[in-house]
């Protein structure tokens, strides 16, 4: 398939890329309950001619194309789950679900695939190779790739490369950005949970006082990776949850804090965790609390494969211009994708979206946008990357 004829059909499937955006971003669905998104992928893949199969999950996709001629065996990923926030963008297809919000773009990732899905369908008997779309849930919860796994998806689908991409809004539309080796961080789930001797509020003192060792502690996460670097990014703590009290006079027994531990080598998790440890040990002795810390889940790094990087980046500069493949740093966020391209050899790209006007937001806040336009761009790279890997490159 050329450049030209990719451009071609791009135009013919931008109309309903962006229409399934706009659905998909008015009605989020969390980590494994996102139902009616599986629904619509499911729908709108039948209507295209691709092969519908088992998904090891009970939430998500996976359909299958078998192109023209021989080649290799190829999978492309999206995740398809939102974030329990409450989105502040005025814009006509915001959420209609009350504290549930694409806020970090799965709505565009899904959208582009179902893009993609639409461009091999209608470039089928010229194509190379065999394809594989997987529409992943829970990625916020980073476990759906992995009960993907479990559930059989790779021996189900054997590939021999694998490609995705993340939206990004600190890039503008039509710019792209990856790097082979590890792009994206590794990401684990901790919890701290405090106990402590509570009372009454007019007698409130320092020793046992869980709300004083928890808001001691919070502003010092950092702490645990201070100085651990890699590539010159550095690496990152930060809590996301303190929860404690059900009264204002009443001093808690119980506080709990839980967040995000973001590092690259797994000498920097060691390292790390045991800083964490230690930083927790000190304050509850500091404030005579007892203090139990929980790593309650982890995906590795995103680890590009070279090879595949290589296709993908020179496919993808014939679309756009070469100019507007840049070489990325590695970023402190984190992508259970993770699970897969540990198993199989891929390229996962971060894809700009920014809006024009610079409104964008940041990634999981209320005011996180992106545009339109970007669907285009995600499901260009895609196919392009996925037809010539297909072809042998």
């Amino acid at each position: 398939m050329t450049t030209l004829d990719l451009d071609r059909l791009l135009d013919a499937a931008e109309p309903a890329m962006v229409e399934i955006r706009h659905d998909l971003h008015a009605h989020p669905e969390l980590a494994f309950a996102e139902h009616r998104t599986t629904g619509v992928v499911t729908a709108r893949l039948a209507e295209l001619g691709w092969t519908l199969h088992p998904s090891p999950t009970a939430t998500g996709a996976v359909a299958t194309l078998v192109g023209g001629r021989p080649g290799a065996r190829v999978m492309l990923r999206a995740d398809i789950d939102a974030l329990p926030v409450e989105e502040a963008v005025a814009v006509p297809w915001r959420s209609v679900v009350p504290g549930a919000m694409h806020a970090c773009g799965h709505d565009v990732h899904t959208a582009a695939l179902l893009g993609v899905a639409e461009v091999l369908a209608r470039a089928r008997e010229h194509l190379a190779g065999a394809f594989t779309l997987v529409f992943q849930p829970a990625e916020e919860a980073i476990g759906g790739a992995r009960a993907m796994v479990a559930g059989g998806l790779l021996e189900d689908h054997p590939s021999d490369a694998l490609v995705g991409a993340h939206a990004t809004s600190v890039l503008p539309v039509g710019v792209v950005a990856t790097r082979p080796g590890v792009l994206m961080s590794r990401g684990t789930l901790w919890r701290i949970r405090l106990e402590g001797v509570g009372g009454h509020g007019a007698m409130a003192s320092t020793r046992g006082n869980v709300l004083l060792a928890a808001s001691a502690l919070a502003p010092r996460l950092g702490e645990a990776v201070e100085g651990l670097v890699y590539d010159g990014t550095a690496c990152a703590c930060s809590a996301g949850v303190l929860a404690a009290g059900t009264k204002e006079n009443v001093v808690p027994t119980r506080a709990h804090l839980a967040g995000t531990l973001r590092t690259f080598t797994e000498d920097q998790f060691d390292e790390s965790r045991r800083r964490l440890a230690d930083l927790v040990a000190g304050l509850a002795d500091e404030f005579g609390v007892r203090a139990v810390l929980e790593v309650t889940d982890s995906t590795p790094p995103v680890a590009n494969d070279p090879r595949v990087t290589a296709v993908v980046r020179t496919a993808a500069g014939r679309l756009l211009g070469s100019d507007r493949v840049l070489d990325a740093p590695p970023v402190t966020p984190s992508d259970d994708v993770a699970e897969l391209l540990a198993r199989v050899p891929g390229c996962y790209l971060l894809v700009g979206g920014a809006l024009a006007d610079g409104t964008s937001g940041m990634h999981h806040s209320p005011d996180f946008a992106l545009a339109d336009a970007m669907c285009r761009v995600q499901a260009g790279v895609l196919a392009a990357g996925a037809t010539a890997l297909g072809s042998g490159e």
